[in-house]
């Protein structure tokens, strides 16, 4: 994509009503644009880490055994009153159609429990695993944490359907595994841990999956024998002791949620008679799990994770492009500009991604761009350059910069992308 034709705009300065880094990044970069409190677009770059983001996930749950479909975001309310949820819920937005009362969904039990009602008859449909990316509304109050804390976001939800508590476990393992291997490829696993949190009325743990940043907003307390953590929120119930080791000596740190899953059990499958006959053809209720995914959130805690003094450093799998290319003063240097242009016609022949500045603007402007945006890998063609038979190659990462002849480029990029 050249960057002169690309919906791109960065800015110099930092926006004044952000106080959170991801926020003032993302703004500032073009990745997103602010249209209320906790309420942001995705501009087209920011679209695109959405969807690495999604690509990845949606691979784990598939390699998990769930099926994707797509919910509605309005429920009658109707659902949620059988629950019990829609006079406790706090951060609902409900609306209304005459008589009709609707929800706005924050979250998707009520939906996909009476759907999976109409499929699971037997114990031959058991177990059944559907999961969704559907945008979530919820009255956020302290929507002051960029991306990490919204109004309205797209999320993965998943839900799991089983016959008893033993199958459930076995999946919830399986979805545990799936968990680690998404903060893995995002870039957030050596700083995010599985972290054990109330359970609610319906069991005695859920899970939470933190990730280490002072922008977080909870507190965890780590293990660093079994490498999980406590939530505050239960750490004196277990008297400051870890639950798999009797460790007490735990270290607090702040973080920020960006998963969890749950054992649900019937605390929802019971209110619909979401049940299924057995081998000996008895009636029993079905057990179930949940597990979820907050897509922006995730994209606010990677630029707050991977970030430094100049702008931000997005991992490979997850960044909008592979390859920043720069040419310098190609309006003026015929070789450059067919260097150049040759070079970016190559890569994308190659497949591989990559945001060709060929602007006319400064080398600051340009350098100062490329850094802000955060793309692994910035290669600069320049009569500097060309004088030497070279591209210059640097890697977000590194300070030091080097060049590679000009035959060798489009080799020694994809090398360097791998």
């Amino acid at each position: 994509m050249k960057r002169s034709n690309y919906y791109l705009k960065t800015v110099t300065t930092a926006p004044k009503d952000e106080q959170s880094v991801n926020a003032k990044l993302l703004v500032q970069a073009g990745f997103v644009n602010k249209l209320s409190a906790g309420v942001y677009s995705l501009l087209p770059l920011g679209f695109r880490v959405l969807r690495k983001i999604e690509d990845i996930i949606r691979d784990e749950m598939e390699k998990a055994g769930g099926q994707e479909l797509f919910l509605p975001s309005m429920h009658p309310a109707k659902n949620w009153e059988k629950t019990g949820r829609l006079a406790t819920y706090e951060d609902i937005y409900k609306l209304k159609e005459g008589e009709k009362e609707f929800v706005l969904g924050p979250t998707h039990e009520e939906v996909a429990v009476p759907l999976a009602k109409s499929f699971i008859h037997s114990y031959r449909d058991l177990p059944l695993a559907l999961f969704q990316f559907q945008n979530k509304f919820r009255k956020e109050l302290r929507a002051k944490s960029g991306l990490m804390r919204g109004r309205e976001f797209m999320m993965k939800d998943l839900y799991s359907f089983h016959a008893d508590e033993t199958d459930l476990d076995t999946f919830y393992d399986k979805m545990t595994e799936a968990y680690q291997n998404i903060f893995k490829r995002v870039g957030l696993s050596e700083k995010t841990f599985f972290t054990f949190a109330s359970g609610g009325s319906f069991s005695k743990y859920s899970h939470e999956f933190q990730t280490l940043t002072e922008a977080g907003e909870d507190l965890i307390y780590i293990c660093d024998k079994c490498k999980i953590a406590v939530n505050k929120e239960i750490i004196s119930e277990l008297k400051n002791t870890c639950p798999q080791c009797g460790n007490q000596k735990l270290r607090e740190e702040k973080a920020v949620e960006v998963g969890n899953i749950f054992k649900l059990k019937t605390k929802f499958s019971a209110p619909f008679d979401l049940s299924f006959s057995d081998a000996k053809g008895e009636k029993k209720t079905i057990i179930m799990g949940c597990y979820g995914i907050g897509l922006q959130r995730l994209i606010g805690t990677i630029a707050e994770v991977w970030s430094d003094e100049k702008g931000l450093v997005w991992p490979k799998n997850v960044s909008p492009f592979d390859v920043y290319l720069i040419s310098l003063g190609a309006e003026k240097d015929h070789k450059v500009k067919k260097t150049a242009d040759k070079l970016y016609e190559e890569l994308k022949n190659a497949g591989v991604e990559v945001l060709y500045d060929e602007r006319e603007a400064s080398p600051g402007e340009k350098f100062s761009d490329a850094d802000l945006i955060g793309i692994p890998l910035r290669v600069v063609v320049s009569p500097k350059t060309l004088a030497n038979s070279s591209v210059e190659i640097k890697k977000r990462t590194e300070k030091e910069a080097s060049l590679s002849p000009t035959e060798k480029a489009l080799k020694t990029i994809i090398a360097e992308i791998k």
